[in-house]
């Protein structure tokens, strides 16, 4: 088993930024306003953003199956 990794769904995310003032590692921002994203280097996979998010829309996925966009 591997690392977990918090990757919340953007397409639900209301950007309420609970989730960012919860991280210990300041692993999580809001993009431009609009849904929160993940800094896949800071984050531990505690699950305090997960458990905290009130649309709950963040999941602890295996480190090898975040998506870091189009590259």
């Amino acid at each position: 088993m591997g690392r977990r990794k918090a990757q919340p769904n953007q397409n639900l995310c209301v950007a309420c930024g609970v989730c960012v003032h919860q991280c210990p590692r300041e692993a999580i921002a809001i993009y431009k306003g609009c849904y929160a994203v993940v800094d896949s280097l800071k984050c531990i996979g505690c699950g305090l953003c997960q458990k905290a998010c009130p649309a709950d829309v963040i999941t602890l996925v295996e480190e090898a199956e975040v998506y870091h966009g189009d590259k």
